[in-house]
């Protein structure tokens, strides 16, 4: 004979231990999402700029360059190509360290889907080739990204002159990132699948 009152009992059991599990599921992705919300991205500086080939870390202005580099940079220009090729450092912290109430989190980012501005002009776009760890610290983890585009195909209008002086502005001796800027959407990887956040603007002045 069955005991329905048993029957029911059990399955109110069940049906709590259920909700509690959803209850907590639902808590621990919420933490996911608030966790992923408090990485911070800031573009940290411009190393290995090389124009034409011609590395330019060491010099401050068209002058530095000898003959032999100035005639090159010239004919390439006259032939509508100066491509550049350098290395833009992208600063990332993960304050998720263990304190304030929040869990130590290491957040392995997956993807990092950029677009390159220079002088707010939309350029090259591109993505990070293998995973990386930005552990809970609250330190600074740089992500390397290698930057390779022609500089005529975006701003021809400035000529010969105006693109090598913008070039020494981004990576010449006094190197900035201060006329570059990324759009970027990370992703990373969770208990629950890939959490994409909404596109930021990251610039040098402040971490976003």
């Amino acid at each position: 004979m069955i005991n329905f009152k048993l029957v029911r009992a059990f399955s109110l059991i069940l049906l709590f231990a259920f909700v509690l599990a959803g209850c907590s599921a639902i808590k621990q992705v919420t933490q996911t999402l608030v966790n992923l919300q408090r990485l911070k991205f800031k573009l940290e500086n411009v190393n290995g700029f090389r124009l034409a080939g011609i590395s330019i870390s060491d010099k401050k202005s068209i002058s530095d360059f000898s003959l032999t580099d100035g005639i090159n940079l010239s004919k390439a220009f006259t032939s509508k190509s100066l491509p550049a090729q350098f290395v833009l450092n992208v600063a990332a912290i993960n304050p998720n360290d263990g304190t304030g109430g929040s869990k130590q989190t290491t957040a392995t980012l997956t993807s990092f889907d950029w677009q390159l501005y220079i002088d707010d002009v939309p350029t090259v776009s591109g993505n990070i080739d293998k995973p990386i760890e930005i552990p809970g610290t609250g330190q600074q983890s740089i992500i390397p990204l290698s930057i390779s585009l022609d500089l005529v195909k975006f701003f021809e209008n400035k000529g010969y002159e105006g693109i090598v002086n913008l070039a020494l502005a981004i990576g010449g001796v006094n190197s900035s990132p201060a006329r570059l800027k990324l759009d970027a959407k990370p992703t990373v990887s969770t208990p629950f699948g890939a959490i994409s956040s909404p596109r930021i603007t990251i610039v040098d002045k402040q971490f976003n």
